[in-house]
């Protein structure tokens, strides 16, 4: 967990451990919640504007004619 906490790897750290995948390595992460939580925390919420799509009238011209 420490090396996980410092940041290394996960794939680093599965063949330090000799895991066959990942997958096992990742069972550690899922038991740490305190180090979701941090990164949650860390986490910004992107600024965004929903826009709607307005075709051009001249594509609308096209798809008329098809």
């Amino acid at each position: 967990m420490h090396l996980l906490q410092s940041g290394v790897d996960i794939t680093v750290i599965a063949m330090w451990l000799g895991h066959e995948s990942t997958g096992t390595t990742h069972q550690y992460i899922e038991a740490n919640l305190s180090m979701k939580e941090r990164a949650l925390a860390r986490l910004q919420e992107l600024p965004s504007q929903s826009r709607r799509y307005k075709p051009s009238d001249k594509l609308l011209a096209f798809l008329d004619g098809l």
